[in-house]
């Protein structure tokens, strides 16, 4: 897939917000500071698309970005984040939510998980709720250049068996690396197979 063209569009804190388009959304979720704005920027093929952040939990609004003129990613708020040392708090925004649960252009959701962790509860949690709406979803695991490729195999393999504990057939996964670009094509095929549903 070529990419002539990337533009953000619009911001939005509510569904009845959000842009009135007839294009084809495809969204970016996962827990803050797991790499959304920069996989953006990877799909994109432009630095400065998505901005970046060091700072867990910088991203407050839904934010549109038009892709070719003919369909989008959304960047959604991150869930839960590090606050104090240790502490973590669980934010699952109630108009993400609802943005997920009831947008008629959502055609896919992709789920970020950081390929460097142990299953996180938090993240399981978010599956299981997504899995009560009707969206369809892919699991993309961030960061794998930060690490072997033995290491990311085996935290992959470790997500699988804790996804197999509620669910049989999983989902599709795709490992990326917004500093090596390994991944795009995988989720360039999922956008593609999406557009010609």
């Amino acid at each position: 897939m070529k990419i002539n063209s990337a533009e953000f569009k619009a911001s939005a804190t509510e569904l009845r917000a959000c842009p009135a388009w007839p294009w084809p959304e495809f969204a970016l979720i996962g827990r803050s500071n797991v790499g959304k704005s920069s996989l953006i920027n990877v799909i994109a093929g432009r630095r400065d698309l998505a901005r970046v952040s060091a700072t867990p939990g910088k991203t407050r609004l839904m934010n549109f970005y038009l892709i070719n003129g003919r369909w989008s990613l959304v960047d959604l708020p991150g869930y839960g984040y590090a606050k104090v040392g240790q502490q973590q708090r669980v934010d699952f925004n109630e108009a993400v939510a609802d943005y997920l649960a009831n947008r008629p252009n959502l055609r896919r959701a992709f789920v970020l998980i950081d390929s460097r962790l142990e299953p996180q509860a938090i993240d399981l949690d978010f599956l299981r709720w997504l899995e009560g709406t009707d969206v369809d979803y892919a699991i993309v695991f961030t960061k794998a250049d930060k690490q072997s490729v033995s290491q990311t195999r085996e935290r992959i393999a470790g997500f699988r068996r804790a996804m197999n504990a509620w669910r049989a057939e999983l989902p599709p996964m795709i490992t990326t690396s917004a500093k090596t670009g390994i991944g795009r094509g995988e989720v360039f095929a999922e956008i593609g197979a999406a557009l010609d549903e």
